[in-house]
Parts: structure tokens; C-alpha cells; sequence
């Protein structure tokens, strides 16, 4: 039970922090990813912001075993820049700077966010749905290097 309370919590401070650093406006992103035109810096606060505490974190759970509800941390995630990396950040950011969304703020923004918004949520998933068959052919088809 307090797990979904903390998740709960946890989801509202992050959902209402993307709301308030205006993250869930598609034109401000998309202002911050015109670096050759009209850009709008502000959201690099925002990152800066979201940064500092996440390496906090970071370092505190390395000497940890367990979070403060018991649960087992997950390994920390590899370092290292392989071909699936690099495919999915590509795609990752075409598709941030064609939507100006990318998962977190489409879902905060789904109370308010027009049809649109829902296409791209349910492109969104259907694309976290086909993604691990389409990793594992492609992985079949051309072997790691």
C-alpha cells in the first residue's frame, strides 16, 4: 500500500513539475529544439534543474541495496554507446522535435491536450508495444557488434 501512496506522490510532484516548467507546451519545446531560429533557452533551467537532484540520487542509491520501502534497486544502467542507444535516441528526438512532446508531459498533458495529443499517445504506445518485437528481428537479422 504505501507504495502506490509514495507512487502516487511521486507521479503528481513530476506530472505538476512538467506542468509548471511548461514542458507540457509543445510550442515552448519546440522553441527550446529551434537552436537555428527563434530559441527559447529557458528550458535549459529546467534540465539543469532536473540534472543536479537526479546525480544526487544517483549517488545515493549506488550505496544502497534496497530503496526506503524494502524494494530491490534496479542495476544501474549500462554506460556503454552501442547501436540500439544510438537508433533510439534518433528516434527518440525526431520524434520530440516533430511533436514537441516526448512520453512524460503527453501523459500530464492528456487532460488538456486536444486530439492531437491522443494520436501521439497511442502512436506512443503502440511504438513501446511493437518495439521489442521489432528489437529482437532486428537483433536476429544483424548481430551486435
Amino acid at each position: 500500500m504505501m507504495r502506490l501512496v509514495f507512487s502516487f506522490i511521486a507521479g503528481g510532484l513530476f506530472g505538476g513539475g512538467l506542468f509548471i516548467s511548461g514542458m507540457t507546451d509543445t510550442a515552448k519545446v519546440q522553441g527550446w529544439l529551434d537552436v537555428f531560429g527563434a530559441w527559447d533557452p529557458t528550458l535549459a533551467f529546467v534540465m539543469g534543474g532536473a540534472m543536479i537532484p537526479m546525480a544526487i540520487a544517483w549517488m545515493v542509491a549506488r550505496k544502497r541495496q534496497s530503496s526506503v520501502l524494502g524494494v530491490p534497486l534496479p542495476p544501474p544502467p549500462s554506460r556503454e554507446i552501442d547501436r540500439k542507444l544510438i537508433i533510439g535516441s534518433v528516434l527518440f528526438g525526431i520524434g520530440w522535435g516533430l511533436a514537441g512532446l516526448c512520453p512524460g508531459p503527453s501523459i500530464a498533458a492528456l487532460s488538456f491536450g486536444g486530439s492531437g495529443l491522443y494520436v501521439f499517445v497511442a502512436a506512443m504506445l503502440t511504438g513501446m508495444v511493437v518495439a521489442p518485437f521489432v528489437r529482437s528481428r532486428l537483433d536476429k537479422a544483424v548481430p551486435a557488434e
